[in-house]
């Protein structure tokens, strides 16, 4: 049984993706400060709200630093919509906001072209390279998507997958243990419990 320690920083209910995880035989802890961090096999940030306060939640509740050391440690860590974006270096949402830094790269508003904002819904998702977390999951598969800002990664290599929306942005990302998906797999029926059953397979 895969130990989970989902992270609780106080930005979003939690609940659909601890159940998701517990569904396909994890064992899940949902924490609010790192004390357990050491008992985990797999780490997950989800989280729905502004990148400022995400970052405001993880700085006050102590995990920042223990999260890098946990990826230096070569611990998979997968961000889940604005845990994604938490992964960059910074935001532009509502200001300018530094971000964790363990991927290269900021998240950016949607431009005009983009229609309306926050994207709402069901979007495809077109791969853009391998990775196991994309084992079995179609190109052009759709998952579910509630955001106003994506990612913009600095190095192509990190984007496994894209979605567009007005302009062809990284809905999935990935660079040695970090991995983030932009959409709630834990939403997405079948095809979002196709990845998280494949992050859960990660060595």
């Amino acid at each position: 049984m895969t130990r989970v320690l989902v992270i609780d920083y106080g930005i979003g209910n939690l609940g659909n993706v601890v159940r998701a995880f517990r569904r396909l035989g994890a064992e899940v802890r949902l924490r609010e400060h790192p004390e357990d961090l050491g008992w985990a096999e797999k780490i997950v940030l989800p989280g729905v709200g502004a990148f400022g306060d995400g970052m405001a939640g993880l700085t006050a509740r102590g995990w920042v630093e223990p999260l890098k050391q946990a990826v230096a440690d070569g611990i998979p860590l997968l961000g889940i919509c604005l845990g994604m974006q938490l992964l960059f270096e910074e935001s532009e949402e509502m200001g300018h906001h530094r971000g964790l830094g363990l991927l290269r790269g900021r998240v950016r508003r949607f431009p005009p072209e983009a229609g309306k904002v926050p994207q709402i819904g069901w979007n495809r998702l077109e791969h853009a390279g391998v990775h196991p977390l994309l084992a079995g999951v179609p190109s052009g598969a759709y998952v579910y998507f509630v955001h106003g800002y994506y990612c913009e990664p600095e190095d192509p290599a990190d984007v496994i997958a894209t979605t567009f929306y007005g302009i062809h942005y990284a809905s999935m990302v990935a660079r040695g243990p970090v991995m983030g998906v932009q959409f709630h797999p834990e939403k997405s029926h079948r095809v979002g419990e196709r990845i998280l059953r494949n992050f859960l397979g990660l060595p």
